[in-house]
């Protein structure tokens, strides 16, 4: 049975739509890749008006151009992410090269990047955490992201995404020492 979204399903090209529409059911629109075309962003402007729309890109560069070039045009936009190695097939990397149990599981953990932020970590919260500032910071930053379904982040976009999430302090400490 196919999972029901009320909600329109932002995704690059067609083997994304081929292999979501498998299992799910939902209304889809392509960017085409990376230059998203000035009428797809009017018409999802348009469409949010009425609708909730979720950016479901591939883990990569463009993926992430994508999202940012939306979110400058589109309010409320939520953003679901799917772990890169787990979106790898023949050496591409993409949604279509993901697994169904993948796909669910981000869907479940949407968020919407919003100027309004539920939390107040600062910059020197994640260098006390060692998640910026230290040789590892990265790949701390790349597990954190992992566990709470935040993408790939630089810091920047990692401390958005964690205010945006209303992730406390104590929560990053407590993963970081029980290490997941």
């Amino acid at each position: 049975m196919k999972k029901i979204l009320n909600a329109v399903l932002v995704v690059e090209g067609k083997s994304d739509v081929d292999f979501l529409s498998s299992f799910i059911e939902a209304d889809f629109v392509t960017t085409n890749g990376s230059d998203v075309p000035t009428p797809t962003i009017e018409y999802l402007k348009e469409l949010s008006k009425t609708r909730e729309i979720i950016v479901l890109t591939d883990p990569d560069y463009p993926g992430e151009s994508i999202r940012k070039k939306l979110d400058e045009h589109i309010p409320n936009l939520k953003h679901c992410f799917i772990h890169k190695e787990k979106a790898i097939k023949k050496g591409k990397v993409g949604v279509a090269e993901s697994s169904k149990e993948e796909v669910l599981s981000a869907l479940e953990s949407c968020f919407t990047n919003s100027s309004v932020k539920k939390g107040n970590l600062t910059i020197n919260d994640l260098v006390k955490l060692g998640l910026s500032g230290t040789d590892n910071s990265k790949e701390l930053r790349e597990t954190l992201s992992e566990i709470f379904h935040l993408g790939h982040n630089n810091t920047k976009s990692f401390l958005d995404r964690v205010n945006t999430l209303g992730i406390t302090y104590e929560e990053l400490e407590k993963v970081i020492k029980d290490g997941r």
